[in-house]
């Protein structure tokens, strides 16, 4: 049955699962494995003396046949086999391999088995396109059966992954059916087969991955027993909690114990009823930890009576909030309780609040306060469940409430042991009447401030469980949303850090595993695919300096943070971070506290501001928190639910782009990694304090032309924005412009209009006019098809039947009062009277806005007019983040270069389109017309990347390139691979990778091999495109360079099929190293184009060809009009080309030809190897 629902077959899960449960946990399972390996052994095989044990029931484990076995062998048993031969006792030495660790191995193995034949299947579907991963399963198959299986298998997701669900979560089960302690190590297979489950991409692998994530997590733990013996040692001063990467754990002293980022917390309270020096040293290190952010003034412990029932040790001690001064922070008082189970809290309750009289009368100044804010705890002992405690303790303290309030008492927490499991916490506020606080529970009761949780109050939260108890993440609904829209849920990550290495590596070491954890929840299938998320980190030690040498600082950590995980960040939907660090001005002040945050919320993508908060003296809660370089710009409400921009930004997503104003930070942070990388390499160089300043552009008074405007992100009416960027770069550090122009898909999907095209052709004009290159990034639904709305609800229809609107009808009309009510001109319409009644039937629908008719298509010409003369005026180039349509791809194409993200097809029509305009469901997704495997083969796309930060580390490179404006000289950068040095790679006689010899590469001992450029410049573009031609940029010393040489190997270049043919297939065609067929050859004079027009670059040929080819399929295909455009790009060309024949290289016939000098001796050379060869013919040629 369970292989039935693996392969897809409908068989019950629920029922399946528990039939498993059940004989996996039967006593009698070992022995029937037994008796049937006996019987597959045969009675003449069977030792005597083993078979005597089994007859007399001595072999009742996997671990007891695994010995009797061993015995045999020592003994040196003759039917054992040997020297190759199978052993005949194998099926007895199979059954003790699985029973190994008795039952619960055996039960594991089993659900080992189940989820890797899960994975098995999925490995090759998750996180790809169906037709892909079908295409690659056909690939790997032995047989066509085979395939078949698979994706049959894939098929039926659903009910497979209910199977491998149900499975994970009857494990917690599986020690008690088995008869094991709930500790008892997995058998190795098991985290292995779990860890491959988890790593599964895709929202439909959700629930089990995040599922099986956890259980890993949860079992990387030391056992209870080991931890409580560690921290008892430490507690006694016998082992520092020291990390090697943190100072704040040096020493065995109480400071020590308290702030040690490794303290387990949790286990402290299990120690109350220890002996006294452990006892008391846990009350003393939990209290001070627990109200770490107070300054703790006085601690008393006393000892439990001995006549007392049920009541242990007590505590209670004195403090005030630490970031306030001292005369803003009230003195309050705290008492906790220990006692053995949780119904001695409400019998000696009256005992307690007794005992709090009396301290409080130690305790004056805080006696009488209004409103409460003193503090109790009780620490239960003995295990139980939560409800338990609620029901208890809720009655009682509700039945005190008035005694409580006149102790001043704010809250009263519960900790209730569990054993080896995180203790149980139950906080009862004096604000709910005593009740029990949802919110507090399972968490410490300071917790609530710390991390801030009030700020939260938008939104109806659910907890996820996580590993670290410092850790929270909740899944945000928006309070009173009636039904889920975008940008109502939100992921919110909050993380209390005792580390004291903020500036040491401590900060990227938090985020990074904030970042984790919130993978791990993303995988989580309540979480929507574009719910944003958000971090927030308090960190406790003290930093010393001024409020704005902290700021620069931390900022300074984040801003490199955010830079070099930018990828990452934009995958998990970060939209904030804020990081709380507490600074000291001097020794004797007082913290201050202070707030950095890195927040989309502006508009553009992790903004970073410095803040400084003004805490509530009692909680700790920021009341306000104050920009630093003005005080009048305060800010604390709750997170907001969704503003314009969150759900412009969640619009963008949920098509799989990035919002057009968030690739403005996003260019900043790859600003910065460029620079990292470059001063790397370089000394007393330092990079620019400002990178990147952009300024929007809009419309003037005119309409014909642009300005600088400032208005608010996300406010533009029309789908397309534009920027002037200023850019530092490492080969530009005072500043180049560039025109960026994007449409945006969030205003009516990103189609082009009229006012989108004027717009359009006016940022165009701006960059082509002034030199500057033009950026433009694609994603977009074509020319706008207009429809007048305010007319569908007037529209009527004149049946010919009636009755049966089948018959077709006679015309549509407006009746009398919807005709007048309409403006002059929206229709054309005639009157007609039908049984009585006026009608204006319609002749034409003109409608009142401009811009809903073929002028759109009027505009996308003109647009694509000016892109085509833009590429031969300045530098173009085009980024596609998102599906492009119709004159949002001619746009691209006329641009020429093409920089293509992997969720970005470049497309005609859509899909769904063509399937009924075939009439049957042909196309599966808009990849299959337009994605990168249809465009990098065919050379409309010059580069493929993964993301979109990928895609902006792209367009920079290729800028990089680039002069800052025309007519410029080149952008040089600083060289520090020696521009005299020697070329050690020397091209063989065999085919070899001319990449080797233009950017050098690391021999078969691993030594470096230098190339002809600078180390690291050299980026190919057109690689999957015309293959026995490779093309690209580089730079010779610091100077920037095209290139063109020949790969001397043999390649093939593949067709695919067309989906709408039945009969047609992919074709390969293999074609030959060192010649120029039909595809690289016009390859080769679309690069020099691209060199030459807006790039500028000067153009080195490594010419290495033997001539073209001209067989019959090559001719009609044009290799004769391509070789010509060869000659049309070097005569046009307008910088110095340098033709080199290379060591090994020949060049012979119409190959010589078109790259002769003479085509342009003004800007051409040539140069040969004393190695290399030229000729009209070949020799065997010649020789015919």
């Amino acid at each position: 049955d369970i292989d039935n629902i693996l392969n897809g077959y409908g068989t019950p899960v629920e029922e399946t699962v528990q039939k498993l449960l059940t004989l996996l946990e039967d006593e009698a399972l070992f022995e029937a494995y037994l008796a049937e390996a006996v019987q597959q052994v045969g009675a003449a095989n069977m030792p005597a003396a083993l078979s005597e044990k089994i007859a007399a029931g001595e072999i009742k484990t996997g671990q007891a046949l695994h010995k009797s076995l061993a015995d045999l062998k020592e003994l040196k048993f003759a039917g054992l086999g040997g020297l190759g031969k199978p052993s005949p006792l194998a099926p007895l030495e199979a059954v003790a391999e699985q029973f190994k660790d008795g039952r619960w191995g055996n039960a594991l193995l089993a659900f080992t088995d189940i989820i890797s034949k899960f994975v098995e299947v999925e490995k090759e579907f998750a996180g790809k396109a169906f037709d892909t991963a079908t295409k690659r399963v056909k690939s790997k198959a032995a047989s066509v059966a085979e395939a078949r299986n698979t994706v049959l298998s894939h098929a039926q997701l659903e009910r497979r992954t209910m199977l491998v669900y149900s499975l994970m979560s009857q494990l917690s089960t599986l020690p008690q059916r088995c008869n094991v302690s709930d500790f008892t190590p997995y058998p190795r297979e098991f985290p292995a087969v779990l860890k491959k489950l988890s790593g599964l991409q895709g929202r439909e692998y959700g629930k089990i991955a995040f599922m099986s994530a956890n259980i890993l997590e949860e079992r990387q733990g030391r056992p209870f027993e080991q931890r409580i013996s560690e921290l008892k040692a430490a507690l006694l001063g016998r082992v520092s909690l020291r990390r090697m990467w943190d100072s704040s754990g040096e020493g065995t002293d109480v400071d020590s114990l308290v702030t040690s980022p490794t303290l387990a917390v949790d286990l402290l309270p299990s120690l109350f009823l220890e002996k006294r020096e452990v006892a008391n040293r846990a009350l003393e290190v939990y209290v001070r930890r627990v109200y770490r952010a107070h300054n703790v003034e006085t601690l008393r412990i006393e000892e439990a009576a001995k006549d007392s029932t049920g009541l242990g040790s007590m505590a209670d001690w004195t403090f005030r909030f630490r970031d306030s001064p001292p005369t803003e922070a009230p003195l309050r008082a705290g008492m906790l309780a220990v006692v053995n189970e949780v119904g001695d809290v409400a019998d000696n309750l009256d005992a307690v609040l007794e005992k709090y009289e009396k301290v409080l009368a130690d305790y004056a100044d805080c006696a009488g306060r209004d409103p409460p804010v003193n503090v109790l705890h009780f620490t239960v002992m003995g295990t139980t469940d939560g409800e338990t405690v609620i029901d208890k303790v809720g009655s009682k303290l509700s039945a005190e409430e008035d005694r409580l309030r006149a102790l001043g008492i704010r809250m009263v927490n519960v900790v209730t042991c569990q054993g080896a499991r995180p203790p149980l916490h139950h906080t009862f506020m004096e604000c709910e009447g005593y009740n029990e606080d949802p919110m507090r529970r399972s968490m410490r009761p300071t917790f609530t401030h710390l991390l801030e949780l009030p700020r939260l109050a938008n939104y109806d939260l659910s907890r996820f469980p996580t590993i670290n108890r410092d850790l929270h993440i909740y899944l945000g609904e928006a309070k009173g949303a009636k039904q889920r829209r975008l940008g109502n849920q939100r992921l919110f990550l909050r993380r209390v850090s005792h580390s004291a290495d903020l500036m040491e590596g401590g900060a990227e070491r938090m985020l990074a595993k904030a970042v984790d954890a919130i993978e791990l929840a993303l995988r989580d299938p309540r979480v929507e695919a574009t719910c944003p998320t958000s971090i927030f980190l308090s960190v406790m030690p003290e930093m010393m300096g001024t409020l704005e040498e902290t700021a620069e600082a931390v900022s300074k950590t984040l801003s490199n943070f955010i830079a070099s995980n930018s990828t990452r960040l934009l995958s998990v939907r970060l939209d904030e971070v804020e990081i709380k660090v507490r600074t000291l001005v001097s020794e004797g002040t007082h913290p201050v506290p202070m707030r950095i945050v890195a927040s989309s919320k502006t508009g553009q993508w992790l903004r970073i501001n410095t803040y400084k908060e003004f805490p509530e003296p009692i909680t700790g809660m920021a009341m306000y928190f104050c920009t630093l370089d003005n005080a009048d710009r305060c800010y604390l409400e709750p997170y907001t639910i969704s503003s314009d921009v969150e759900i412009k930004r969640a619009t963008a997503r949920r098509i799989g782009t990035t919002y057009v104003y968030d690739f403005l930070g996003m260019m900043e942070k790859a600003l910065i990694q460029r620079w990292d990388a470059y001063l790397e390499e370089r000394e007393n160089v330092s990079r620019p304090e400002t990178m990147f300043v952009s300024k929007e552009l809009g419309l003037d008074a005119s309409g014909k032309k642009v300005q600088h405007i400032n208005r608010t992100v996300g406010t533009n009416d029309i789908g397309m924005t534009a920027w002037e960027c200023r850019l530092c770069s490492p080969e530009a550090p005072g500043g180049r412009d560039v025109v960026v122009i994007a449409s945006d898909v969030t205003v009516k999907s990103g189609s082009f209009g009229v006012r989108e095209d004027d717009f359009f052709q006016a940022a165009s004009r701006y960059a082509a006019e002034r030199g500057l290159p033009r950026i433009y990034i694609a994603c977009n639904s074509g020319a706008r098809i207009g429809l007048v709305d305010e007319l569908k609800p007037l529209v009527q229809v004149a049946w010919n039947d009636d009755t049966n609107p089948a018959m077709g009808f006679k015309n549509l009309y407006l009746s009398d009062e919807a005709y007048k009510s309409l403006e002059e001109g929206t229709v054309s319409a005639r009157s007609t009277v039908v049984n009585g009644e006026v009608r204006w039937e319609l002749d034409d629908i003109i409608g009142q806005e401009h811009g809903i008719g073929v002028e759109n298509l009027r505009g996308s010409g003109m647009i694509a007019g000016e892109t085509s003369r833009a590429y031969t005026e300045t530098f173009t180039l085009s980024y596609v983040t998102g599906r492009s349509v119709g004159i949002g791809a001619y746009l691209c194409r006329l641009g020429q270069r093409t920089i293509q993200m992997k969720n970005g097809p470049l497309i005609l029509t859509g899909y769904s389109a063509l399937n009924k305009l075939l009439g049957r469901p042909v196309y599966s997704s808009q990849d299959q017309l337009g994605g990168p495997q249809i465009m990098i083969p065919n050379g409309v796309s010059h580069l493929k990347v993964n993301d979109d930060q990928e895609g902006v580390d792209a367009m920079l490179q290729w800028l990089s390139y680039v002069p800052v404006k025309q007519n410029a000289p080149p952008s040089m950068l600083a060289c520090v691979d020696p521009v005299d040095r020697e070329v050690e790679f020397v091209p063989s006689k065999t085919p070899y990778d001319p990449r080797h010899m233009l950017a050098g590469v690391k021999d078969a001992e691993g030594n470096w091999k230098s190339g002809l450029f600078d180390k690291g410049s050299f980026v190919e573009t057109l690689g999957g495109w015309g293959k026995t031609v490779v093309v690209g940029r580089a730079r010779l010393g610091g100077c920037p360079v095209g290139i063109v040489a020949v790969e001397t190997r043999s390649v093939e270049q593949s067709m695919p099929a067309d989906p709408a043919n039945p009969q047609s297939s992919e074709v390969v065609l293999p074609q030959a190293g060192q010649v120029w067929f039909p595809d690289s050859a016009y390859k080769t004079a679309t690069a020099i184009k691209d060199f030459n027009n807006g790039e500028q670059l000067p153009l080195f040929v490594f010419a290495n060809w033997r001539g073209f080819s001209g067989g019959t399929r090559d001719m009609y295909n044009e290799v004769l009009k391509f070789g010509a455009m060869i000659v049309d790009g070097l005569r046009e060309y307008k910088r110095p080309v340098f033709v080199y024949i290379p060591p090994g290289g020949e060049l012979r016939g119409g190959a010589w030809v078109v790259v002769d000098p003479t085509i342009n001796l003004e800007m051409m050379e040539m140069y040969a190897d004393v190695k290399s060869r030229g000729g009209i013919l070949e020799p065997p040629g010649i020789c015919e």
